[in-house]
């Protein structure tokens, strides 16, 4: 089990050094790219966002359904 976490960790952090690389070494001007950076950020963070309602909405149903069990 520690082998798969220090491989995870390994992976995030070799992910991490390769973005930060690609971020240096990118053809497009800083605004441009921050831009870029920023628009992807907010496009993920509104998919986990709504994701997770539709994760809460689904398990407060299951909820419901073992709450109040057809008879």
């Amino acid at each position: 089990m520690a082998r798969i976490g220090n491989f995870l960790l390994g992976a995030i952090a070799g992910g991490l050094f390769a973005a930060a690389l690609v971020m240096l070494l990118a053809p497009a001007p800083g605004g441009d790219m921050r831009k870029k950076i920023t628009d992807r950020i907010d496009n993920i963070r509104e998919e986990v966002r709504l994701a997770g309602e539709n994760r809460r909405k689904e398990l407060e149903l299951e909820l419901e359904k073992m709450q109040h069990p057809k008879q």
